[in-house]
């Protein structure tokens, strides 16, 4: 004799207060990235999936929830998909109509990026690695989806670069070398800073689907640093990269700054309701700490403050 099950989740909860994000996190997927002309790229990426859940329900029913998530995930990567938020948005569309209970449903992805290029200094091929990130919000009002990425970088320290330079100001003036020379090399001769392993963080959202190149995205954020860094490096290599970063001496506000500004630039065919996130922390080197800096804006906001 079978008998039913009880179906608690629906039930009344205890305390009926309404949450905006119950779901799952660690999903793992394979997604293939459509390229023209080329194989696709295949990526491990990593999905977290929520749905918002009303004060009168005790819980979203995570088994049956997980199997409609599997369905709706293995059905958005089950073909190549040129945009990943594309995918994402899909995904959190499925969902929110498999749902009678919600308003909102998320669906958000990162996965690792292997980007070939070549060495600055002795044209070596090599490989370098970026952190995508991609999100999807469906309400009934419609879908916002987010595009973007993480890259490590160098920075150097203007404040240390400074005292250094001032140290050799003084020294070359003790062995009676004119101004006029100090300062020319010293505009040629970058001092030494503190430098730093940065890590910047750039993402674009907007109603439906961003039109940018997550590429052109990996690129503002690489250069908004003191400098771009090699997985291989020669010694060319390596004076290449020493010399631009102290050539390019940046805080982490510039680094923000620089990638707004590039933003900005890059971005002028998006509408001014569309959000760009940046972020910046360095892994300082002479202190324990680390330090941070980040803005969230709307391109309109942000092209008023840059004509100011």
């Amino acid at each position: 004799m079978s008998h039913q099950l009880p179906d608690v989740q629906a039930s009344q909860p205890d305390v009926t207060v309404g949450l905006s994000q119950v779901g799952v996190t660690g999903v793992e997927k394979l997604v293939k990235i459509a390229r023209d002309g080329k194989r696709p790229l295949v990526l491990m990426a990593e999905f977290e999936v929520f749905v918002d859940l009303p004060s009168g329900r005790k819980g979203i029913d995570m088994s049956r929830n997980m199997q409609v998530i599997d369905e709706v995930l293995e059905a958005a990567v089950s073909e190549p998909a040129y945009r990943v938020e594309d995918m994402c948005g899909d995904a959190a569309e499925r969902l929110l109509a498999k749902h009678e209970y919600t308003t909102t449903a998320e669906v958000r992805m990162t996965a690792e990026l292997v980007v070939r290029e070549d060495t600055p200094a002795s044209g070596l091929s090599t490989q370098s690695t970026a952190q995508i990130i991609a999100s999807a919000t469906a309400t009934e009002d419609g879908t916002r989806e987010e595009i973007g990425a993480e890259v490590v970088g160098m920075t150097v320290c203007p404040c240390s670069q400074g005292m250094s330079a001032s140290r050799a100001r003084d020294v070359l003036g003790d062995l009676a070398v004119d101004d006029d020379t100090i300062e020319e090399f010293l505009d040629k001769v970058p001092q030494p800073g503190h430098s730093q392993r940065g890590h910047a963080t750039l993402t674009v959202e907007t109603e439906g689907s961003p039109d940018v190149d997550l590429m052109d995205l990996i690129d503002i954020a690489r250069d908004s640093m003191s400098a771009r860094i090699y997985n291989l490096a020669k010694r060319p290599d390596e004076d290449h990269m020493t010399y631009h970063a102290h050539a390019n001496a940046k805080f982490v506000e510039d680094c923000v700054r620089s990638m707004a500004e590039m933003a900005v630039d890059e971005l002028d065919h998006l509408p001014d309701d569309a959000v760009v996130h940046m972020k910046q922390s360095n892994d300082e080197s002479i202190h324990q700490h680390n330090a941070h800096a980040e803005r969230a804006v709307t391109l309109g906001q942000l092209r008023g403050e840059l004509d100011a």
